[in-house]
């Protein structure tokens, strides 16, 4: 286990070493221009995992309902934007598998969608999250409850070379990576939280950073959004609405719509 753990850290810290001096451009040379091309929209959860469940729905749906309809925005109103589903359909897909599909295809951007839960039944309003471990304390209740899908997994001890979504010391390797992709990472949150609070209408509890294992091994720029607590009645309601789901959904869009702007202007 130790000698697992300590080759995954020189792996990944080989890695990081890379993505910084790839940075580095000769005097001279002109930058390639980006476009953002390929989009993996990723619906939590899904199958046999119905992630958090309220009083009249569970997360698999309502995360699916919501990516289906940013993919089909996206579609319409970006035809120049591939668009890749983890899942379209109420499906177990594996947690490494989520980030393979985004890494396979080379997606330019990887974006999840969750909806939240507490034992408060007032708790109520939109997170966005990128990849860091900034108050990992105060976050840790939510990363376990999103990583521990892991272990509905087959092989799930080998498959993750022993790491333990319920034990904080798993996590001390997560900070070597997406530090390349942070700095869009976190435009794009938090352009998704400034719009659900000024154009959705929806209370924002902010931009945050978590160690979600999808956001660790996703290889561009990636953000995980949780979209509402199913806890609360009326939040839950409202992510069951049409209206609700398109406002959400559309916020999202425009977030997207914004980011892709911003960094092809560069």
């Amino acid at each position: 286990m130790k000698r697992t753990r300590l080759k995954n850290i020189l792996i990944i810290s080989l890695l990081s070493l890379t993505f910084v001096f790839a940075g580095f451009i000769p005097t001279g040379e002109k930058k390639a221009e980006f476009k953002l091309r390929r989009i993996v929209i990723d619906a939590g959860h899904g199958g046999k995992d119905p992630g958090t469940i309220g009083k009249i729905s569970q997360e698999k749906d309502v995360a699916l309902d919501l990516a289906l309809k940013v993919g089909t925005y996206v579609q319409e109103l970006l035809p120049e934007v591939e668009v890749i589903y983890t899942r379209k359909t109420d499906k177990f897909i594996e947690l490494k598998e989520r980030a393979n599909i985004a890494n396979r295809n080379r997606a330019d951007l990887f974006i999840s969608i969750h909806c939240n839960a507490t034992s408060s039944s007032r708790v109520h309003g939109t997170e966005t999250f990128v990849m860091g471990n900034k108050n990992f304390d105060a976050n840790f209740e939510i990363v376990k409850r999103e990583n521990a899908v892991i272990l509905l997994e087959d092989d799930y001890q080998e498959n993750y070379e022993g790491f333990d979504p319920q034990s904080p010391e798993s996590y001390m390797m997560f900070n070597l990576m997406q530090r390349a992709y942070f700095s869009n990472s976190l435009s794009l949150a938090e352009k998704i939280e400034k719009d659900f609070s000024t154009r959705v209408n929806r209370h924002s509890r902010g931009v945050k950073q978590a160690p979600f294992y999808v956001l660790w091994t996703t290889s561009m720029p990636s953000v995980l959004i949780e979209a509402g607590f199913l806890s609360n009645l009326s939040e839950e309601r409202y992510l069951n609405s049409k209206n609700g789901q398109t406002y959400v959904a559309s916020g999202i869009f425009r977030a997207i719509k914004a980011y892709k702007e911003e960094i092809e202007s560069l």
